[in-house]
């Protein structure tokens, strides 16, 4: 198994690297113990810290979480945000308590969501900033000017997990939001409807203004592209990836596929 970058580096600088299958294990306890942390930043863990480990650090465990909390709370704030159509997102640090991503918020990054962001994109560039905002929180801790505000009550709004089953695409949803919902699950865990039986990915889609009337799931092949109907309006397929073979344009798929007049993906 190869080791993560952040382990890598830490191994370069002679940094000992403790990799517990739960925080719950009391070796992993005790070395923490041990190590006599001042406090523990945590960034897209994917698990909940017990409260036996929570109390361990000094100024405890700050995460860096990608939405402005209380909005999005749960493992895909990115996701979520993109196929919610927000405009605006960022970056929120806060202390780490039992609820989930409930704890005081010591600071914030905003980041406008662009038209055609992918959740990738949208993380990469919240990646950046929220690097920074985690370290001038850490600094703003050691020097004691900054103290964590309790979240407001209003506001919240959940984003749980993402999974494959969820990035099938409806297409009896109007063609803005199958776009949303497209970007939102690019590139993981990638949006996918069925052709013939078969499944078939899909890369971003294009909602396309003026197209002509077609069922959801219809299959239209002309000037303007691959498009496929929607509860209201059309989208124009980008890249296409069929089963066991690469992404590549969806025109280029089609020409190899030849759907016949009216012929539909999906259910």
């Amino acid at each position: 198994m190869s080791r993560a970058p952040v382990a890598e580096c830490a191994d370069r600088a002679g940094l000992p690297v403790l990799q517990p299958r739960s925080p719950r294990e009391p070796e992993f306890l005790e070395q923490l113990t041990g190590l006599a942390v001042d406090c523990a930043p945590v960034v897209a863990y994917g698990a909940l810290v017990p409260q036996a480990a929570l109390d361990v650090p000094a100024h405890g465990w700050v995460n860096l979480h990608f939405s402005l909390l209380p909005a999005w709370r749960g493992a895909a704030p990115v996701q979520h945000a993109i196929m919610a159509g927000d405009e605006i997102t960022g970056a929120s640090t806060f202390l780490l308590e039992a609820g989930l991503d409930t704890g005081p918020v010591y600071g914030t990054v905003t980041e406008p969501i662009r038209p055609r962001d992918t959740a990738g994109e949208l993380l990469h560039r919240l990646a950046v900033s929220g690097a920074g905002l985690l370290v001038a929180t850490l600094d703003g801790i050691t020097d004691g000017s900054l103290v964590a505000q309790a979240q407001p009550g209003e506001g919240v709004s959940l984003a749980p997990k993402v999974e494959p089953a969820d990035a099938r695409v409806d297409w009896a949803l109007p063609a803005h939001v199958v776009d949303r919902r497209v970007r939102g699950v690019t590139p993981a865990p990638g949006a996918w409807t069925t052709w013939r039986g078969d499944r078939l990915r899909l890369g971003p889609v294009l909602a396309v203004a003026d197209a002509p009337e077609l069922a959801p799931g219809e299959l239209l092949i002309g000037p303007e592209g691959v498009l496929v109907g929607t509860g209201r309006g059309a989208v124009r397929l980008g890249d296409v990836q069929p089963a066991g073979k690469r992404m590549f344009p969806a025109a280029d798929w089609a020409r190899g596929a030849r759907p016949a007049a009216g012929e539909r993906v999906g259910p």
